[in-house]
């Protein structure tokens, strides 16, 4: 009789993973971004999908689960094929695509307290599916999201966003492209601003030329594992739901 043996399938999937976070590790090390203060943690993770990694703002980087908590100043990575879904303690949630740097640069939510609403989140690289949570929908001007070509304003939506590096990906050519699945957002960068409404999509290159309303869907594709549209428990019991994530635009 011989042992038994792992099956090589399991232990290929394995080594994918580790690997997978090793490079994540590697290259989020090398970020050197700055520390804000500590709060209460922001978020917890409802879905992972292969490799996902926090860097905390000392500099010590974790491999994130389902149920890992993350927190004011988490640097969140997603590895080429891997998704994360995060869920805010306001109800909030973002998807975040394959090959992701996400920051949670800010985020200050108690519930009888909105004079001290606050999230800012950084999109450093790649693309997230967002849904605002009870902090944008009763105080929206305090929730945007920075990227390299804009920053996107809150009035209460669910919207995509996508960075495309330079040299371009998939046809598209570099820059940012939104989506606008309901409500309203408003791009804004030193060559103007423009509101985008449900079922819009939008793109400005760098942080120098003007946001424009494009006139269909130039490419983008998000699509999620199924399960991530499912309804997500967590922290949030007490402020409502916020509605479930399409799975593909």
């Amino acid at each position: 009789m011989f042992p038994s043996r792992q099956p090589v399938t399991d232990r290929s999937r394995s080594g994918t993973r580790s690997r997978a976070a090793l490079v994540l590790l590697l290259a989020l090390g090398a970020l050197n971004l700055p520390a804000p203060a500590l709060g209460a943690p922001a978020g917890e993770v409802t879905h992972v999908s292969g490799a996902v990694i926090a860097q905390k703002p000392d500099g010590q980087s974790r491999i994130l689960g389902v149920k890992s908590h993350v927190d004011e100043g988490d640097v969140l990575a997603t590895a080429d094929n891997s998704y994360a879904r995060v869920k805010f303690t306001d109800g909030g949630e973002v998807v975040l695509r394959p090959s992701t740097q996400v920051k949670i640069d800010r985020f200050n939510f108690e519930e009888q307290k909105p004079q001290g609403d606050g999230m800012v989140l950084s999109l450093l690289k790649g693309g997230m599916r967002a849904v605002t949570g009870l902090l944008g929908r009763r105080n929206p001007a305090a929730v945007r999201v920075a990227t390299p070509s804009a920053t996107i304003g809150i009035r209460g939506t669910t919207f995509t966003a996508q960075m495309v590096p330079a040299g371009g990906s998939g046809g598209l050519a570099p820059g940012l492209y939104v989506q606008v699945i309901d409500g309203l957002i408003n791009l804004t960068n030193k060559g103007g601003s423009q509101n985008f409404s449900a079922g819009q999509f939008g793109y400005t290159p760098n942080f120098t030329q003007p946001p424009v309303v494009l006139p269909n869907n130039p490419g983008l594709q998000f699509t999620p594992p199924p399960a991530f549209s499912a309804p997500s428990g967590g922290l949030v019991g007490t402020v409502g739901k916020t509605g479930g994530l399409e799975c593909s635009i």
